[in-house]
């Protein structure tokens, strides 16, 4: 449950929480979201009780009620930390992150990467930005083994075949750039192989991964880092300046 807060009033919260009591609903999690939206986790196994304290709440002038459904990830996330992440309505779904929210991303793709399934995620962000540091320490979080294909974190790391037991339950991080630059076909054949595997696939630079055109790579969503809200993400500086990506 979440709301916008009309008229602050002094013991405002203290009535919302009073009414959800009296109606015998479990309060888990109180938490507010931005500057004046509050949200609630409750539990329940009574669905009249939830009617009635729809209607009840949506009768107080000093609300509007802004969500009342099962939580999803995003709500969860946005309770935790207290801010909704900043999502562009555009194919695919784009998460917009600056680099002081790391820990809010660690948490949200952590979380996802719990879920499983077959997906691929996109990383877009400028050198030093902590992309490859986000997702790993997401891995880390979600108890999940990471595999480095290619990378900049360590050298240029480029993978050309995998040992026995790296094939299962591992999530896969690829660098769009050091693969598209550096790789030969033992790389990309093994890139081939690894994205038809029914596990998770992190992608860093993603659009030019799929610039370089030699595989179709459909995302599930795109995650864009960047220093603060204002900053441009320019991928022809990214592509021209290959050598700003050397940890060396």
């Amino acid at each position: 449950m979440e709301y916008d807060i009309q008229q602050n009033k002094p013991g405002l919260l203290g009535a919302v929480t009073t009414l959800i009591g009296m109606l015998g609903l479990n309060i888990l999690t109180v938490a507010g979201i931005e500057q004046k939206r509050r949200g609630l986790l409750l539990e329940t196994h009574s669905e009249e009780k939830v009617k009635a304290l729809h209607e009840a709440l949506n009768a107080v002038d000093a609300i509007k009620l802004t969500a009342f459904r099962q939580p999803t990830l995003l709500d969860r996330i946005a309770l935790r930390h207290g801010k909704r992440l900043d999502m562009a309505e555009i194919n695919p779904p784009t998460y917009r992150f600056v680099r002081e929210e790391l820990g809010v991303l660690v948490d949200f793709l952590g979380d996802t990467l719990l879920e499983g399934g077959n997906h691929v995620i996109g990383i877009r962000g400028m050198p030093r930005i902590g992309k490859t540091e986000a997702a790993i320490a997401a891995c880390v979080y979600a108890n999940k083994r990471w595999i480095l294909l290619s990378s900049t974190i360590i050298r240029q790391a480029l993978r050309t075949e995998l040992l026995l037991d790296e094939s299962v339950n591992s999530i896969f991080l690829i660098d769009g750039i050091t693969s598209t630059t550096r790789g030969n076909d033992a790389h990309w054949s093994l890139i081939e192989k690894t994205l038809k595997m029914p596990t998770l696939k992190i992608i860093e630079h993603p659009d030019i991964f799929i610039r370089d055109g030699r595989l179709k790579v459909d995302f599930d969503f795109i995650i864009e880092i960047r220093h603060h809200e204002e900053d441009v993400i320019r991928l022809e500086d990214i592509a021209m300046s290959f050598t700003a990506f050397d940890m060396s």
